[in-house]
């Protein structure tokens, strides 16, 4: 005899296509379901609301079905009771049969209530508070001692919302854009960067060294000495490259205004990063007059917080840059607080490694000449990523275009 649930799943799940995809994975998992009730919302600003019973052949299978439903925002109707909670017995792992996070708004039932998540982040566990406040913990952070929640009892996930009609994202319907008007996509980023900065948010850039292989490091530098750029994430190759091309004018020993490789161009990053390594860090080499411009440049005079992480292939590394990537992570996260946008350019593992420590409510623009990255964020759970598929160079010299006339001080 069939096991069943009723869920639920409420926001603009129509417009979304999220009810769509809850009926296709219940399928995809050879489980069935029957809609019990639904309502949908007559005016972009109303939200719809859908009733399922899901049946499957056993009660595993049910429940890591509605494991997998729950990360769409699809709850057990049957949610009135109290999540459970236990205590951490070592430190750096959870507890067996942890809740594993999405980075959708959560609530976790306690004491009657229902209690938000303060730090919606993916991949995490759920750490109950001593007042209460309930926050998600990478499992390198939990401690001992700590309160955590395990299974998905009194846990309460909310879809995405993407509502009709004129929105934010209306310009960009599908997810990958490689054929839509690039000025026009240009133009309502920039849009979208005033908005976030006139609502108090932050920005923040995600930057690979293609930004500068391409010619585009001077207006992102220009974005940053305007004020559009609150905090800079990035790997030892892209500030290497930034003070390369601003100390010996070449990226990659390529002069950047063009023209035939110098010779020995190919050591000039290497000899770059050993001088900034001799001052002891980017800005002691900027106070020195060593570095007198590009994005690290404007970065310290205009005391922007900047990450630099590391990885194995990484030459030298800069002083700057975290050769721990555990470390670099927690870095990241401790700048996050306030960023309402994020704007990845050309940067594959570091915009992966963002998405996963973002909510779903940053608004996150992935420009790369590869859609396969923006492909990668989704499939990773960073749902609310929209990318442009076109050259980072012109994109970010026309982006700085649109804002300079703008510019804050």
């Amino acid at each position: 005899m069939a096991v069943t649930e009723v869920v639920e799943i409420e926001g603009h799940i129509v417009d979304s296509l999220i009810l769509a995809k809850v009926m296709d994975i219940i399928l995809a998992a050879g489980a069935d379901y029957e809609v019990v009730d639904v309502h949908i919302g007559k005016t972009n600003t109303d939200v719809s609301r859908a009733r399922l019973e899901v049946s499957a052949d056993d009660d595993a299978t049910l429940d890591a079905l509605l494991v997998e439903l729950q990360a769409h925002g699809a709850n057990r109707v049957a949610q009135q009771q109290h999540a459970e909670v236990v205590e951490a017995d070592s430190a750096g792992v959870l507890p067996a049969g942890f809740y594993s996070t999405t980075n959708l708004p959560t609530a976790v039932r306690l004491a009657g209530h229902w209690t938000p998540v303060e730090n919606p982040e993916m991949d995490c566990g759920l750490v109950v508070l001593g007042d209460g406040r309930v926050r998600t913990v990478p499992v390198h952070r939990v401690q001992a001692g700590d309160r955590v929640v395990i299974g998905t009892g009194g846990i309460r996930v909310t879809p995405p919302a993407r509502p009709r009609g004129a929105s934010p994202f209306e310009f960009m319907s599908s997810e990958v854009s490689s054929e839509k008007p690039k000025s026009h996509i240009v133009a309502e980023v920039a849009a979208r960067i005033r908005l976030a900065r006139e609502a108090g948010a932050k920005v923040l850039v995600v930057a690979g060294p293609a930004v500068v292989h391409t010619g585009a490091g001077p207006c992102l530098a220009r974005l940053v000495r305007d004020g559009w750029v609150d905090v800079l994430f990035a790997g030892n190759g892209f500030a290497a490259h930034d003070i390369e091309s601003n100390v010996m004018g070449t990226s990659l020993g390529v002069p950047v205004e063009g023209g035939t490789s110098a010779e020995g161009g190919h050591a000039n990053h290497l000899r770059v990063i050993n001088e900034v390594r001799r001052h002891g860090s980017i800005a002691a080499a900027v106070d020195a007059g060593y570095v007198t411009g590009g994005v690290m440049f404007e970065c310290v005079r205009r005391q922007v917080p900047f990450v630099l992480g590391g990885s194995v292939r990484d030459d030298g590394p800069l002083p700057d840059v975290y050769a721990n990537v555990v470390e670099a992570a927690d870095a990241m996260r401790a700048l996050l607080p306030g960023v309402g946008l994020a704007l990845m350019l050309a940067s594959t593992l570091h915009a992966i490694a963002t998405g996963n420590c973002l909510s779903s409510g940053v608004e996150t623009f992935v420009v790369d000449i590869n859609q396969a990255v923006v492909t990668k964020l989704a499939d990773r759970g960073s749902h609310q990523a929209l990318g442009v598929v076109t050259d980072v160079g012109p994109f970010v010299s026309a982006l700085s275009e649109q804002l300079s006339s703008a510019a804050r001080t």
